[in-house]
């Protein structure tokens, strides 16, 4: 258990959008990780008891939240670079994922991306990938809130081979973590286009029944709508309609190409956007509408996708390009301001994933999950918003302390729970493994 914490931070941004900037306040923690009190400093209590911490030139704030990666593509980051989607998956990604990708691939992938994602504020992610009770473990051993989206696809592969094997073995992997608090399991249909309407229909059906979330790509490239428009004479959102898919525990991931009918149903329906800026840029699938979702009143989220296709894990990067791309693709440099856009990678990122009762935000009764950013490097001085620098001129770099559920998982930079040594030796052997057409059957340990 975490011992009861008294954090004493020069500025504090709370997430909670009644709240403005406090300055010279302390956030008192108690042992059980939940947040107790957030009051000023000179009246803390200053408990014998509690580690007392002093950020004296830093802002306190929530952890940020990916909604959306690829954990284990670490491992694969940089591997293909500068191509389009389509050939990017067929001609490398999916026949390299079907040779390589077992337990011990997910394990050290994630266990890397988790490194990355910890020094740089990310507390809580979200992720789809295969072997799922791998990321779920590796996220729970290394005390990262973790969202995991077992995989529904209609293409065999290592873990599974048919949609209702992938099925029986995700609703396994929810029932061996269902007591967790840190380890949240949802349903993770790929895309509309690798599943027939009857599995889409059938995963509502168990979502509603269950309570379970959905995450899922959906309108993620032009040719996509056009060819679902093309086969089925209707756009992938109005099938995902028609079918019961939308709703409160949907999460649309990448929605780049929508009309207005599109943004409506999902307005309707209470369904959340995740929006991935640099995944989208970098594979040419074009610019999420992010004003136009706002205005209708559409939640939107932030995620990284996963480094194959980013290639990087740092969601503060994401947070500053997709203020910048907002303003550019509205002509409007008042678009998707800097507190907005740090709402949308933290409370609002816990709205996505349902757990904005939990975490997201640092008030009474909320998981402690916290970073503590510090503004002692010049590139962030001189300092006249603090909101402002972290967005705008932060890069990651300057996170200095992260915990989770009072948790210390990052304590001046440095990783508490996790070995990088050890993590970029693994993730290296992987690189050797699959350079070199190695044995596939051969583990990492072997070869590590």
């Amino acid at each position: 258990m975490p011992s009861p914490l008294e954090l004493h931070a020069a500025w504090v941004y709370t997430g909670d959008a009644h709240s403005d900037l406090l300055k010279d306040h302390t956030l008192c923690v108690d042992e059980n990780g939940k947040i107790e009190a957030l009051i000023p400093s000179q009246e803390a209590p200053r408990d014998p008891r509690a580690q007392q911490v002093e950020l004296n030139n830093h802002l306190l704030m929530p952890g940020l939240i990916n909604c959306h990666g690829h954990a284990a593509m670490t491992l694969l980051r940089g591997f293909a670079d500068d191509l389009a989607l389509t050939p990017w998956l067929q001609d490398h990604i999916w026949p390299t994922e079907a040779r390589w990708v077992d337990a011990d691939f997910v394990t050290d992938g994630v266990n890397i991306a988790m490194a990355e994602m910890i020094k740089t504020g990310t507390t809580t992610f979200s992720d789809q990938y295969f072997f799922p009770d791998s990321t779920a473990q590796a996220a729970s051993d290394a005390g990262m809130r973790c969202q995991v989206n077992f995989p529904l696809i209609n293409v065999p592969t290592q873990w599974a081979s048919t949609p209702n094997e992938y099925l029986i073995k995700g609703l396994a992997v929810r029932d061996k973590f269902k007591s967790s608090e840190l380890i949240s399991v949802i349903f993770g249909p790929h895309s509309p286009y690798s599943l027939e309407e009857d599995d889409i229909a059938k995963i509502a059906t168990l979502a509603n029944e269950l309570e379970m979330g959905i995450q899922m790509h959906v309108h993620e490239t032009k040719s996509e709508v056009l060819h679902a428009v093309e086969i089925n004479g209707e756009r992938p959102i109005a099938t995902l309609n028609r079918l019961g898919m939308l709703g409160p525990h949907m999460q649309c991931v990448h929605m780049v190409w929508l009309s207005k009918d599109d943004i409506r149903a999902v307005a309707d329906s209470g369904s959340h956007v995740v929006h991935c800026p640099s995944s989208n840029m970098k594979l040419a699938s074009g610019a999420c509408p992010v004003n136009d979702l706002l205005k209708a009143g559409v939640n939107v989220a932030i995620g990284t996708d996963g480094a194959a296709s980013n290639n990087g894990l740092n969601l503060f990067a994401e947070v500053r390009l997709a203020a910048l791309l907002a303003k550019l693709t509205s002509e409007n440099p008042a678009s998707l301001n800097a507190k907005h856009a740090l709402h949308m990678a933290t409370l609002g990122g816990a709205k996505a994933l349902g757990l904005d009762n939990e975490t997201g935000s640092l008030e009474q009764g909320k998981w402690a999950d916290i970073i503590a950013i510090s503004f002692d490097d010049a590139s962030m001085q001189p300092l006249h918003n603090p909101i402002s620098q972290v967005v705008y001129a932060g890069h990651g770099a300057h996170v200095q302390h992260s915990w989770v559920a009072g948790r210390h998982l990052l304590n001046d930079g440095k990783l508490q729970t996790l070995d990088e040594a050890q993590i970029i030796r693994r993730a290296q052997a992987w690189r050797g493994k699959i350079a070199s057409n190695a044995n596939p059957t051969k583990s990492a340990k072997e070869l590590a």
